[in-house]
């Protein structure tokens, strides 16, 4: 049953972070998001009227790139980019989602700045296969 329960939920995830952020359709987000939803982010607001409240306060500009994506059970972590939210530099994010019943019931993350060429040690970008440059 794993087997097709963990596709389901990448995409469903994929579908509702796209919708929610780069869309920006609250009334389709709804669908996705539980109105009980239980959010442990330090940066957002209690519930699902907290999150799309954040996104709502921000630039038309914002955009969320996914990139890595794994499922396990009813979790799934999406590694990913923001941009254009109105800060110095991008937010690379570790977003985790437990799905229920076709929903996303909870979430945490981890977040960082995203580094130039420059700032890395490693020489890697943290994000995709390019460095961004701010001005």
């Amino acid at each position: 049953m794993s087997e097709k329960i963990e596709p389901r939920n990448k995409a469903l995830v994929l579908e509702a972070f796209d919708t929610l952020f780069n869309k920006r359709d609250y009334v389709a987000a709804e669908r996705y998001w539980s109105s009980h939803y239980i959010q442990h982010s330090a940066h957002i607001a209690p519930g699902r009227e907290g999150l799309f409240n954040l996104i709502k306060s921000l630039p038309p500009t914002l955009k969320y790139e996914p990139g890595t994506i794994v499922a396990e059970g009813d979790l799934v972590i999406v590694h990913g980019r923001f941009s254009g939210f109105g800060a110095p530099v991008n937010w690379i994010a570790a977003d985790i989602v437990r799905i229920q019943n076709g929903i996303l019931v909870e979430h945490w993350d981890v977040i960082q700045d995203e580094a130039t060429e420059e700032q890395s040690i490693s020489k890697q970008p943290m994000f995709g296969t390019t460095f961004p440059t701010y001005a």
